[in-house]
């Protein structure tokens, strides 16, 4: 009799030995791809005019990377924009690059070389269309445009893809009935009331190239409300990624003067092909992720990026490396 509390404590003990040592294998299991050395070698990322945020998130981001990859050197590439850089990871050009979900799906629909192998790893955070114009203008809606001089971005960006888009929403032809320009967020606020009566831009919130011109009251919103959305959608399968919203009073309360405009966002993707090793994009995903916090400190839109959005990455699938990173995560 005296036996069995003996056995039934050494069966006790051998389970808890054997619970120990799976918990032990997981964890050493989930902590392996960070205890190997680090990728090295060269990557490229295609970014934005100097004056968006692309660009700086893009230094923001390449300062992360050099922490915990110290032998991985990162260029950057300026870009007009979103149509660009889709061009350039399609074809080769850049192994990453930021762009928007529409420009993303037109080239995608467009069939162009490179298409196929696009690869999504990570949503970041949403693009705000900003129509602006100087605080007197008599510009209250986008028909209002008719006839005037209107900056839509550069000929490769997102800007211009919607730009044109909600023009002809609006009935506007944007080769016929505007005088349309190819400014960016660079050369546009500065040309504001002169030279220009009204320009485009798409970006987080806030965008610097924007932020002292409204702190100096010096330009006025001009609403796209939601109705005008509603027939984005009926254009194409790229509009579809478009969604009516308001940009909130904090955006530039320097011209907002405490009220919401109603406007349109658009996700923006970290995007890749489908050739890029694994090991490296799942890397990149995980510092994408860590650096929330560091990068969203100077780019306040980079505070909404968190790993239970990032993966949807539509239109594209998820890079292996990035599904990776994601399922190592996942709670």
């Amino acid at each position: 009799m005296s036996i069995a509390p003996f056995r039934i404590g050494r069966r006790r003990a051998l389970r808890g030995a054997v619970a120990g040592l799976v918990a032990l294998g997981l964890l050493l299991w989930w902590l392996a791809p960070w205890s190997e050395d680090p990728p090295r070698g060269t990557v490229t990322l295609s970014t934005g005019t100097r004056a968006g945020v692309y660009q700086k998130y893009g230094e923001l981001l390449r300062t992360s990377l050099g922490k915990d990859m110290p032998d991985l050197e990162v260029r950057l590439l300026t870009s007009d924009g979103s149509q660009e850089n889709v061009r350039r990871v399609a074809t080769g050009q850049a192994d990453f690059a930021i762009a928007a979900a529409d420009a993303v799906q037109t080239y995608r629909l467009s069939g162009a070389r490179g298409a196929a192998g696009l690869r999504g790893v990570a949503r970041l955070y949403d693009d705000y269309v900003q129509l602006v114009v100087p605080p007197g203008s008599g510009i209250r809606s986008v028909a209002d445009l008719r006839g005037k001089r209107v900056a839509i971005g550069p000929p490769k960006s997102g800007v211009r893809l919607i730009a044109n888009r909600v023009l002809k929403a609006a009935g506007i032809d944007p080769e016929k009935d505007i005088r349309p320009f190819a400014d960016g967020i660079d050369t546009g606020p500065g040309r504001l009331g002169r030279g220009l009566d009204a320009f485009f831009w798409s970006g987080g919130l806030p965008t610097d190239g924007l932020r002292t011109l409204s702190e100096d009251a010096g330009l006025r919103f001009v609403p796209i409300p939601a109705d005008l959305v509603a027939r984005l959608h009926e254009q194409d399968g790229a509009t579809r990624y478009y969604r009516a919203t308001n940009m909130p009073e904090s955006a530039y309360p320097g011209s907002q003067h405490g009220s919401t405009v109603p406007t349109m966002a658009v996700s923006n993707l970290l995007i890749t092909r489908a050739d890029t090793d694994p090991r490296l994009t799942e890397w990149l995903t995980r510092i994408v992720l860590k650096s929330r916090d560091r990068i969203g400190a100077h780019v306040h839109s980079a505070q909404l990026v968190d790993v239970r959005t990032a993966i949807y990455t539509d239109p594209l699938g998820l890079h292996d490396g990035a599904r990776r990173y994601y399922r190592s995560v996942k709670p």
